[in-house]
């Protein structure tokens, strides 16, 4: 009769330590990155794609990596915002690595927004969402070394940045 009243407690003691495992699903939207789409400026209906396209964040030297690479090609590109500082600065460089000098042109663009930490769950912990400043949600520059802009125009889709679905600005080129 011991025995089994020691075998017993010993099964309810090993199950009472069980727990939920604490996996973070796939699925679940995590911090949305700040998704733009470029455009032709002489047909503003037209999606261009870009050629070569490096950016870069203010103070780094790598590029930021899309699908393994740091150069992006094609008409819509997502990238972090900060999740520390209400402030992201990128510098874009077109046609990144070209041979000829002539061709590359970068530009400096200064994103500001507010944050808001939500909870996800215990496994996934916080995401934070982004609203763009409605007063100056960018600022534009040139290069230290000036030239010619290549980013003409530049429009605000969705100012609120809760997921990667949509487009959130527009860059016409």
């Amino acid at each position: 009769m011991k025995k089994i009243i020691v075998l017993l407690f010993v099964i309810v003691y090993s199950l009472s330590s069980c727990e939920k495992d604490d996996i973070c699903d796939a699925n679940t939207l995590t911090t949305p990155r700040l998704v733009i789409s470029f455009y032709d400026v002489t047909n503003s209906s037209v999606l261009k794609n870009v050629t070569n396209l490096k950016i870069t964040g203010e103070g780094m030297t790598d590029g930021v990596v899309f699908k393994g690479s740091d150069l992006v090609n094609g008409s819509t590109v997502s990238i972090p915002l900060k999740t520390d500082a209400d402030v992201t600065t990128f510098s874009l460089i077109l046609n990144s690595g070209n041979s000829n000098p002539a061709l590359v042109n970068e530009d400096i663009l200064k994103f500001n927004y507010a944050r808001e930490n939500l909870f996800v769950s215990r496994a996934c912990g916080f995401k934070t969402n982004y609203t763009l400043d409605p007063q100056t949600p960018y600022v534009h520059t040139d290069a230290a070394t000036a030239d010619q802009k290549w980013i003409q125009y530049l429009a605000v889709k969705n100012s609120s940045i809760a997921n990667e679905n949509e487009t959130h600005l527009e860059i016409y080129f």
